[in-house]
């Protein structure tokens, strides 16, 4: 099974306080149709959110001198990549930091280490009914060592993002 698109549902509302919270998970979507449950995400009123990932759903790899926690397929392997950099995580203005949060990189299941071009980067939109993911693939290679000046807010470009259909449609439940 190879993982294709990103979902993002609406979980529960929860009020702390003064201060409503949208809890929403993220599933990873197979050919089959199949949901992987990959993360929770807390949104705050003021669009800020925290990502918790779900451990449970990921085998831990030591690739290329580095930890990861992948997803293994009949045919690929698909491994989170968290993002090396200090990002807002902050929705107001765009998701730029809500798609950096899901960036992951796919081996074959038998290759030994990894290839930081074959990275995988989900292009999210808002809708009337929640998010729409479309999966892009993308060279990490800008993100597997420092740049020159040892910092970078936004290294990944979307221009550098290739499309990969089929988009898959996210919404609230």
């Amino acid at each position: 099974m190879s993982r294709l698109g990103i979902a993002f549902w609406l979980n529960t509302l929860a009020a702390q306080g003064a201060v409503a919270q949208e809890v929403r998970q993220a599933f990873l979507k197979d050919r089959e149709g199949q949901l992987t449950n990959i993360a929770d995400i807390t949104v705050a009123q003021d669009d800020t959110y925290s990502v918790a990932m779900n451990n449970d759903a990921f085998s831990e790899h030591f690739l290329s001198m580095r930890p990861f926690k992948c997803l293994d397929g009949s045919d690929k392997t698909w491994c989170h990549v968290p993002y090396p950099y200090e990002i807002a995580r902050d929705i107001s203005d765009d998701l730029t930091d809500l798609e950096y949060d899901f960036l992951f990189l796919w081996k074959g299941r038998t290759d030994y280490g990894i290839n930081m071009w074959n990275g995988i980067y989900y292009r999210i939109e808002r809708t009337e009914t929640g998010f729409h993911g479309t999966l892009h693939e993308m060279d990490m290679d800008l993100l597997s060592a420092p740049p020159e000046g040892g910092y970078c807010v936004r290294c990944a470009r979307r221009t550098s993002l290739k499309a990969i259909p089929p988009a898959i449609v996210c919404r609230r439940l």
